[in-house]
């Protein structure tokens, strides 16, 4: 049975398993060609909400929009607008708009108003900022997430793919200046890329902030047995930039998540997240198949030993930043020089 939690310092009452939705939208239109289609979305967007889930992660990057699209018509048909959350996510500014003088404030007013074209809805619950831009001032930022949800266009404000240092300086900014505040960071993390217990979790618990992270499961990887695989993981080019390097040390962890799954008779998908749940909130977990919804369900139900959780985080080994998180260092050391 689905168990549900408020998400950080926020009144949103969310599911504990959030369901990913860079899966869904016109793979003719957008980077990914393993994304589902309107009718597709809709059936496991279904079979979600009779799960009990009611979180819903989109981003106007998906997909050129088309993900934001197929998902806020499902929900709208399918569930009472009370009965769910709705998170989107917005990118920084292009440099068409640095050019042409748009402001953050401005930037963010366009953006999270094209989403809600997209979506078919008059507010979001959660907006999310996608990446930290390094092009535009923090304030224009804060100050425009802020007018978002004065105008009651979005309820609160989370942050992904960011540094805990950056995460407390936008939130100590947003307090001392009367601003609305991150509720939530969505970061990379799972159980063979666990950066983040570094800084960033130790911070949020202090603060309690919600952690919503991606790539779960690893882009499928830590939910598949030796020898399998899916057409993500085979085209999927993006996941394998993050995970190739380490691929040796990493599958001797998921060999143990097989070995735990294969002793309590369930899928490698349970007992990941499983684990994953005694450290966040909601995990985002992207879902193409009916199957991957059950599985992501069923884990809330699980309860590891701290045995079984020691043993799966005994051969961890330091893994280098990677994709947007690399890029973001890079920029800041930039800067800095």
């Amino acid at each position: 049975m689905m168990k549900y939690a408020y998400l950080g310092n926020s009144e949103l009452k969310i599911s504990r398993i959030c369901m990913g939705c860079m899966g869904f939208g016109n793979a003719a239109t957008g980077q990914h060609s393993w994304t589902l289609g309107e009718n597709e979305t809709r059936e496991i967007i279904r079979h979600g909400l009779e799960l009990g889930i009611n979180f819903y992660d989109t981003a106007i990057a998906y997909q050129n929009g088309t993900s934001e699209q197929f998902v806020g018509k499902a929900l709208r048909e399918l569930a009472k607008r009370d009965d769910y959350v709705i998170a989107t996510k917005f990118t920084p500014r292009t440099q068409e708009e640095i050019d042409a003088g748009i402001s953050g404030q401005q930037h963010i007013a366009n953006y999270l108003d094209k989403s809600l074209e997209n979506l078919g809805m008059d507010h979001v619950d959660l907006y999310i900022y996608h990446m930290w831009d390094y092009h535009t001032p923090m304030e224009e930022i804060m100050e425009g997430l802020h007018n978002a949800v004065k105008a009651g266009k979005a309820r609160y404000i989370g942050i992904s793919n960011c540094f805990a240092w950056q995460l407390a300086k936008a939130n100590f900014y947003a307090r001392e200046n009367g601003l609305t505040e991150f509720v939530s960071v969505q970061g990379h993390y799972n159980l063979i890329f666990r950066e983040e217990e570094r800084e960033m979790l130790p911070f949020c618990k202090d603060q309690n902030i919600a952690l919503t992270p991606y790539s779960a499961l690893a882009g499928g990887r830590l939910s598949k047995r030796s020898g399998e695989t899916s057409k993500r993981l085979a085209e999927d080019s993006y996941a394998k930039f993050k995970y190739d390097k380490t691929a040796a040390e990493d599958a001797k962890i998921i060999r143990r998540v097989e070995e735990i799954a294969d002793d309590r008779k369930v899928s490698m998908t349970e007992i990941a997240l499983a684990w994953l749940l005694t450290k966040v909130t909601s995990p985002v977990v992207g879902a193409t198949k009916i199957s991957h919804a059950d599985g992501a369900a069923k884990a809330v139900d699980i309860t590891l030993s701290q045995d079984e959780i020691d043993y799966l985080e005994q051969l961890y080994v330091p893994h280098e930043l990677v994709g947007v998180m690399a890029q973001n260092g890079k920029q800041k050391a930039g800067n800095v020089v």
